[in-house]
């Protein structure tokens, strides 16, 4: 009996021999690319926290100095925080802060270079369409109309599309183009939410050049009804 166990077991001993000859070299290799993908992600999540940390606190350090008005120092703060975190969400919120900060202390070429970055290089979707609109205000304050509306002809999300209406009728009413600001308003006026207190401008904006969108949008309502009573 014990022979015949032993004769099953070495049976068995060299099938799994045979087996692992056969396989074991690529359930290894299987194995190892597993473990290393595995510690591969696992580093990749710390390295994002780390640069996420990094970031926020360069971006407490951009603030401060934001505060203290020193535009030279700000400029080096907001120039290091591209060159080492450029792809985390702190960089463009950095951009806009020394957009706005630059714009107030009177550097509008400065504003509008930190907005252009933002612009172009945020990873971001959201904070570039933000930077597009900031961007396309400081250049029709310059009179740069074209180039204001070339910078809101891309890049823009969905999200803002009533906000890119708006300030294309902005820019073309600053250009003396009535008739094209008014439609570029009614599609703001339609795009926003009755509920946003924005909308109430653009309204306002509209009944300045003579146009009550209220009043418009019964209008086809009004004579659906009256065909319908005939």
């Amino acid at each position: 009996m014990a022979k015949h166990l032993d004769l099953e077991e070495q049976e068995q001993l060299d099938e799994i021999k045979h087996f692992w000859k056969q396989y074991g070299n690529a359930i290894t290799w299987v194995l190892i690319a597993v473990l290393g993908a595995y510690a591969a992600w696992n580093g990749y999540q710390y390295w994002q926290r780390s640069q996420a940390s990094q970031a926020a606190a360069m971006y407490d350090e951009v603030e401060k100095v934001s505060r203290e008005g020193d535009a030279d120092k700000l400029q080096r703060a907001f120039d290091d925080m591209k060159s080492r975190f450029a792809s985390t969400a702190y960089a463009p919120q950095a951009g806009l802060l020394v957009a706005k900060t630059l714009y107030e202390s009177g550097k509008v070429d400065g504003a509008k270079a930190a907005l252009t970055w933002v612009a172009e290089k945020s990873a971001d979707a959201g904070y570039a369409s933000v930077g597009r609109l900031r961007l396309a205000g400081l250049l029709m304050d310059s009179k740069a109309y074209d180039e204001a509306l070339k910078v809101l002809d891309t890049g823009m999300t969905e999200e803002f599309a009533a906000l890119q209406a708006d300030r294309r009728g902005d820019i073309l009413l600053a250009q003396g183009k009535k008739p094209e600001a008014k439609e570029q308003y009614l599609k703001a006026f339609k795009a926003f939410d009755d509920r946003t207190d924005y909308r109430r401008l653009v309204m306002v904006k509209l009944n300045s050049l003579g146009v009550d969108p209220l009043a418009d949008a019964a209008a086809p309502v009004a004579a659906d009804k009256g065909a319908a009573s005939k």
